[in-house]
């Protein structure tokens, strides 16, 4: 009996594991035919549900095109430019140029700085805001006729981010040291901790001044504008060619006997005083030698004693 009861329950194991097996083939069967029957409606109309192949080509090409900077470079919206201007002007008055210079660059929150003006001749270095440094180049350029116009921009985005790195780095380090100060105890360890502080503290400093400076050279840009009367640039054109060269050499030419005659007028006095007492000296000298010259020919003119026998 017992032996028949376990034949029986081997045969009963036996078969709820083929049961088993049979309700997961049907399963994955059943899944697979249903994933089959999906999938044969999404090929024939290819537009409906998921992206086909075109829009997923077309959406890397996109994402390609717009790819990331590198890791650790900034982007081209976070460069940071120090923009400067050159501008030369040529108006028929050059005090009231000036003038709407100052208001224009007052407007657009800027200040004027080295200024230098004559009646006919001015320049002066006007300081804006650097996003507002296009708007002023436009408006001081209809305040006469264009003769120059130049904008330079330089890249200091490698400068500003080495000298904040060293400022983490130093800031740290000034820190340690002070926590190491906290810690000492002997005057020698206080001395040499504090001098050690006192050495990278200005270290920090001098690196707070450069990026301050550097910050400060990026949020605001120089334009260097001159400007000349109408009627001296027209006669600086006309110096232009053969009779240009003429005209300049003829003004070389004044320019040097005006420099000769200064030069002789200063030495005059000298002349007076030290040249009359001189050549009168020279003369009297030379009246003396004079009659030497008359006896030792007479001596030499003396006839010879004849030859003894």
């Amino acid at each position: 009996m017992h032996k028949r009861s376990r034949w029986v329950a081997v045969a009963g194991i036996v078969l709820a594991l083929a049961g088993c097996s049979a309700n997961d083939s049907g399963e994955k069967s059943a899944a697979m035919s249903a994933d089959g029957r999906q999938a044969a409606p999404n090929q024939g109309a290819p537009n409906q549900g998921g992206p086909n192949k075109e829009s997923t080509d077309s959406a890397g090409k996109a994402g390609s095109d717009k790819a990331p900077a590198p890791a650790g470079q900034p982007g081209i919206a976070d460069r940071k430019l120090v923009r400067t201007a050159n501008l030369e002007l040529t108006a028929p008055d050059v005090g009231d140029v000036i003038s709407q210079v100052r208001v224009i660059t007052q407007a657009a929150a800027g200040y004027t700085g080295q200024e230098s003006t004559q009646e006919k001749r001015a320049s002066v270095n006007v300081v804006v805001p650097s996003d507002r440094l296009d708007g002023v180049l436009e408006q001081l350029g209809k305040l006469g006729k264009q003769v120059r116009r130049e904008v330079t921009a330089t890249d200091v985005t490698e400068q500003m981010v080495d000298v904040d790195s060293r400022l983490a780095t130093q800031r740290a380090s000034v820190e340690r040291i002070r926590a190491l100060l906290a810690k000492a105890t002997s005057v020698s360890e206080i001395a040499s901790v504090e001098s050690e502080l006192t050495s990278r503290e200005a270290e920090l400093e001098s690196l707070q001044k450069r990026r301050e400076s550097l910050a400060g050279s990026v949020a605001m840009s120089t334009i260097s504008l001159q400007v000349k009367a109408e009627t001296v640039a027209a006669a600086e054109q006309s110096r232009s060619g053969f009779f240009g060269g003429l005209a300049g050499g003829w003004d070389a030419f004044l320019t040097f006997g005006g420099g000769l005659l200064t030069v002789l007028g200063a030495m005059a006095p000298f002349l007076l005083v030290f040249g009359v007492p001189a050549a009168v000296l020279v003369w009297w000298l030379r009246k003396r030698r004079r009659p030497a010259a008359p006896a030792m020919a007479s001596a030499s003119d003396l006839p010879s004693a004849p030859p003894l026998d």
